[in-house]
């Protein structure tokens, strides 16, 4: 049984990667953005309110995010070990999630966090295309499409989203540091933090993730 959180700065690769490795040690995969999109949809209080702010462009508030957590680590799912991709990204999340866990009796294995530089993290940004019509993801660096510009998937056409322009990038990335650094630091604090190197090829990258894990499950 593990439980991990996963770090890093938008587009370092972390829903890709804690999806694999929930799928391949049998783990809850709790995704923030899975979440708030569940919320949105399920009619209770909690879900109506992060609904209303996500409408008008707002971050959902620390309280909000920290009480739908605690129902995602509360499903049965989550007894059998889980990666939280997405959470905490403050550090009074943070501090929030170790008072839950306390509550449990639960205590994380590990911390892993994907170093990325920034101009990397540009680039990746600026190479992703989606569908209009499916939805399907490609990156012209990594996973180009077979017909430049047009879907494999379903034929549809393929643009850049204003999310992933270079101003916006830059921007999510200033916010990153500011609110997530401290994360950072408060895992190194604990001695929780595993650092792994993001610039490699995602098989590399996984392979890192899952030595760090099992290296934290025998310490």
């Amino acid at each position: 049984m593990h439980r991990l959180i996963i770090l890093g700065p938008p587009g370092a690769g972390k829903g890709t990667q804690s999806e694999r490795l929930a799928r391949d040690l049998d783990l809850a995969h709790v995704a923030t953005g899975d979440i708030l999109r569940r919320a949105a949809q399920d009619g209770t209080d909690l879900g109506r309110r992060a609904a209303e702010i996500m409408r008008a462009g707002l971050l959902v508030p620390d309280d909000v995010m920290i009480g739908l957590i605690r129902r995602e680590l509360a499903a049965p799912a989550a007894a059998k070990g889980f990666v939280l991709d997405g959470f905490p990204r403050t550090l009074e999340q943070a501090k929030a999630l170790d008072a839950l866990l306390a509550e449990t009796g639960w205590k994380l294995d590990a911390v892993l966090y994907l170093e990325v530089p920034e101009g990397e993290l540009v680039k990746r940004a600026a190479g992703r295309r989606v569908c209009k019509k499916c939805g399907a993801n490609y990156n012209l660096l990594a996973s180009p499409p077979t017909r430049a510009g047009i879907c494999d998937a379903c034929g549809g056409e393929l643009y850049l989203r204003d999310d992933d322009r270079e101003d916006t990038v830059r921007r999510r990335l200033e916010v990153y540091r500011r609110l997530t650094e401290p994360v950072v630091d408060h895992y190194r604090s604990c001695g929780l933090l595993r650092r792994v190197d993001g610039l490699a090829p995602p098989d590399a990258v996984y392979r890192s993730l899952l030595g760090q894990v099992t290296g934290a499950a025998k310490a």
